[in-house]
């Protein structure tokens, strides 16, 4: 344990839904505070260095745990608002609360969004045109026949899936910009923000933290990572990418500043039945969990919601449709993508801020 914390000190996690990690957790809604330059570890398995003033937060929410850090005279202030934000947008956006404004709008078949919902439709309407329909928040009764939302697994039989996808189809939902208006042009048909809603929580407590007069700061959501500058010292935040292979792992480790670190793989969620794994990732076209050559795609982007809703549209697609996409959005995001042969491909943007051990492709925005 000890040689694990020396060869990553400094470095916080992305791609790895939290449980406990290399310290023990605190309940929800400890905080911490502290004035030195002595070193603290925070439940996100990193290590933070400096002469600053901090405070950081352990939350459990959107099924996961959370832990959000910031630095500076307001820092307690500011982690305080950040759980606050958190657990708002947890009660608002989750499928699993029959008083969610989600599970609401899809009980009565539509209804008017919050002004965050409207953001994350608009958002996911964009997301389902740019990538041909692979982001698809209509997945939802899909995802439902496998047993995802409620981990109650079950392999669903051909034609069941077949049934089902006809309810799979965003553009089929009747969204009015102006008044925020949803319904369905299908009976039937539900939505989840799930394939965003921790990326634009994220995006969410940086705002806070700036509002608070933070400028540097961490928020890891279960693994989707987002920092707000640099540490206080004026390094890069260095962010490990987890292993999709082994949890003890990292497949690499990338430097960021002012960025979202948002990784999906088929290991987050899962089970087996007759020896065969099924992961949670859903291809819309198929029904079936996305067999497309990837098991690990990290977004690396300045706008989490993006960066969330694109690393599962990326791992859908597979390493060619995903450097295709790249070059054509290269002004908003970066990537990094392992294949099934552990072969990494990193795209020019991030080559340079980029350090592992495996085998590395650099994707260029001219095809050679």
């Amino acid at each position: 344990m000890n040689h694990w914390k020396n060869r990553w000190a400094g470095i916080a996690i992305a791609g790895l839904t939290l449980t406990c990690l290399m310290t023990a957790c605190g309940t929800s809604g400890s905080s911490t505070a502290s004035s030195s330059a002595a070193s603290a570890v925070n439940t996100s398995g990193s290590v933070e260095t400096g002469d600053s003033t901090s405070a950081s937060r352990d939350v459990f929410a959107m099924d996961t745990y959370m832990t959000v850090k910031a630095y500076g005279a307001n820092a307690d202030q500011a982690v305080d608002d950040a759980e606050n934000e958190i657990n708002r947008l947890d009660k608002l956006l989750s499928t699993g609360s029959d008083t969610s404004e989600v599970a609401e709008i899809n009980e009565n078949g539509g209804g008017t969004l919050s002004s965050d919902g409207q953001y994350l439709m608009k958002t996911s309407l964009a997301l389902y045109k740019s990538t041909g329909g692979l982001f698809d928040i209509s997945i939802y009764p899909v995802m439902q026949l496998w047993g995802f939302p409620t981990k109650d697994y079950k392999v669903p039989d051909k034609d069941e899936i077949a049934n089902t996808l006809k309810l799979v189809d965003a553009s089929k939902i009747e969204y009015d910009e102006t008044t925020g208006q949803v319904s369905f042009a299908q009976k039937g048909m539900e939505i989840d923000f799930g394939g965003i809603a921790k990326g634009y929580t994220s995006s969410r407590v940086m705002e806070i933290f700036k509002q608070d007069g933070v400028t540097s700061g961490l928020a890891n959501l279960g693994g989707n990572v987002q920092a707000l500058g640099t540490k206080p010292d004026g390094s890069s935040w260095r962010i490990a990418i987890r292993d999709p292979d082994d949890e003890s792992k990292y497949l690499g480790v990338i430097s960021i500043a002012d960025k979202a670190v948002i990784t999906s793989g088929g290991y987050e969620r899962y089970f087996e039945q007759d020896g065969k794994t099924y992961h949670h990732i859903i291809d819309p076209r198929t029904g079936y969990p996305a067999e497309s050559g990837i098991k690990s795609a990290t977004v690396v982007s300045s706008d989490g919601t993006t960066a969330d809703g694109l690393s599962t549209s990326l791992f859908i697609m597979g390493v060619d449709d995903a450097e295709t996409y790249w070059r054509a959005h290269s002004d908003e995001f970066d990537m990094i993508l392992m294949d099934d042969d552990n072969h990494l491909y990193v795209t020019e943007g991030i080559a340079d801020d980029f350090e592992g051990s495996y085998d590395v492709t650099v994707v260029k925005k001219a095809d050679s």
